[in-house]
């Protein structure tokens, strides 16, 4: 037995030694740093935000000046003692027209009506977008801020490969045209607007440019938008009666055939009312303008 356990030794021995070798290198393996992935090319730089430009609304009718201002992606609100009436006119804007500013959600600007003596103040005044605006960002303040802010620290590693630097200009840093350059720039590129013949003329009157849809048009498009409703949605209540003061307001200033948009608008509120009971109030306004219109086509 002896003699057995000598001759088997030198092999338990080896085994022993083997798995003493084999543990230390796992240990060591688990202990050591794990060299991290480089970060992507670029990654610590700011992306350029989107960016929007002030339209110019000045002079324009509140209403009309309520539609540029949605279009164009901007809440806004009222402020000083005229009140949010359609036929108002605007009579200065903050900020000023041609101002780019950063697109983050919907920029408010901050309008100042003028009194328009030939109309009446009716109903409640809208004094501010139907929907919740954004604090106005401009770009050249959020360029300022991006220049100010630390460069954020290096991200490689030793074992990393160097990412090959570029140079690229950004966006940032190409100054914007002075005010002249900006305004021949676009009395070259854009051509004066077009006009239709308005059926009478009423003083002071923004004239129907003829790059919007015509007022027959427009009230034959919320005529079927209205047959397909099922159910009065705020949505639509917000849709009728932006395109309802616009017809309106566009027949009495005399833009063509608005005596054939107010017909077809008087018979939307109708079928409104009989409907879902609401729109009576809508009617009277309506056909209360059309009698107006018809006095002064004759």
């Amino acid at each position: 037995m002896a003699a057995r356990l000598a001759l088997l030794a030198p092999r338990l021995i080896a085994l022993v030694v083997i798995w003493l070798l084999a543990a230390a290198s796992w240990t060591l393996a688990a202990g050591e740093p794990q060299p991290s992935e480089p970060a992507p090319a670029g990654a610590s730089e700011p992306a350029q935000p989107d960016v929007l430009v002030v339209p110019d609304v000045r002079r324009q009718a509140y209403v009309f000046a309520k539609g540029i201002l949605q279009d164009a992606g901007f809440a806004w609100r009222v402020q000083g003692s005229v009140a949010g009436y359609a036929a108002n006119t605007v009579a200065s804007q903050s900020p000023a027209p041609g101002v780019r500013v950063v697109d983050n959600g919907a920029p408010t600007i901050v309008l100042r009506l003028k009194r328009n003596g030939e109309y009446q103040e009716r109903g409640v005044p809208e004094n501010h977008s139907p929907y919740d605006g954004t604090p106005v960002v401009l770009l050249s303040e959020w360029q300022a801020a991006q220049e100010e802010a630390p460069p954020a620290p290096p991200t490689t590693t030793e074992t990393a490969a160097p990412a090959p630097t570029t140079t690229t200009t950004p966006v940032a840093s190409i100054p914007p045209p002075a005010p002249e350059e900006q305004e021949e720039e676009e009395s070259e590129a854009a051509p004066a607007p077009a006009y239709r013949e308005p059926d009478f003329v009423v003083a002071d009157a923004p004239r129907e440019p003829a790059d919007e849809m015509p007022l027959p048009q427009r009230a034959r498009a919320l005529e079927r938008r209205s047959d397909a409703l099922a159910n009065p949605t705020r949505r639509f209540v917000k849709h009728w009666l932006y395109q309802h003061a616009w017809i309106v307001t566009g027949a009495s200033f005399g833009w063509q055939d608005g005596d054939v948009a107010l017909r077809t608008l008087i018979g939307i509120d109708r079928g409104l009312y009989q409907r879902f009971g609401f729109g009576a109030r809508s009617e009277r306004v309506a056909r209360r303008t059309l009698a107006w219109v018809e006095s002064r086509k004759g």
